[in-house]
């Protein structure tokens, strides 16, 4: 069952986060120390969890209008077994019911779990002459955090009518 979060599980959601990332590692991954995102969430009305306890999350924002899907991650003990694809078609109902013409992410253009798995959840690589201000300031400050260890690539899914 997906839902929004509560105050008292975004430290837990921080070890989803951690032990996910560490998934990465098996790709040549590693991300910098201090670059967990849903420490920064503070506002559980941010965060969407999949599960009581949680076994994975979905973190939102606004960026040039759209809903923005800052983090996406489940506990790997818990991968494959439809948590993400919930917690995404979660993700993408919200937008259409907050009016968003569409979410967008920023994502590992080769990774499997990455770019390829949103390209089947209806996301599609929008091109860089097409960012809107805040996207490109968001990709920029990620770069200056150094999460660009691999090719990455902006996705957006426009929400249906």
């Amino acid at each position: 069952m997906v839902r929004w979060a509560e105050l008292g599980e975004l430290p837990e959601l921080a070890q989803i986060e951690r032990a996910a990332d560490g998934l990465f590692a098996e790709v040549g991954i590693v991300f910098p120390p201090g670059t967990t995102m849903i420490e920064e969430a503070g506002d559980p009305g941010r965060v969407l969890v999949e599960g009581d306890p949680p076994a994975g999350f979905a973190m939102l924002g606004w960026i040039d209008g759209h809903v923005h899907l800052d983090q996406l991650a489940v506990h790997p003990a818990r991968m494959r077994r439809g948590i993400g694809g919930r917690l995404m078609a979660a993700v993408l109902d919200h937008a259409l019911a907050v009016g968003a013409p569409g979410v967008t992410l920023t994502t590992f253009r080769d990774v499997p779990w990455n770019a390829p798995w949103y390209t089947r959840h209806g996301f599609a690589v929008v091109p860089e002459p097409a960012w809107g201000p805040e996207l490109r300031a968001l990709v920029e400050h990620e770069r200056e955090l150094g999460i660009e260890l691999a090719p990455r690539v902006v996705m957006r899914a426009a929400t249906a009518p």
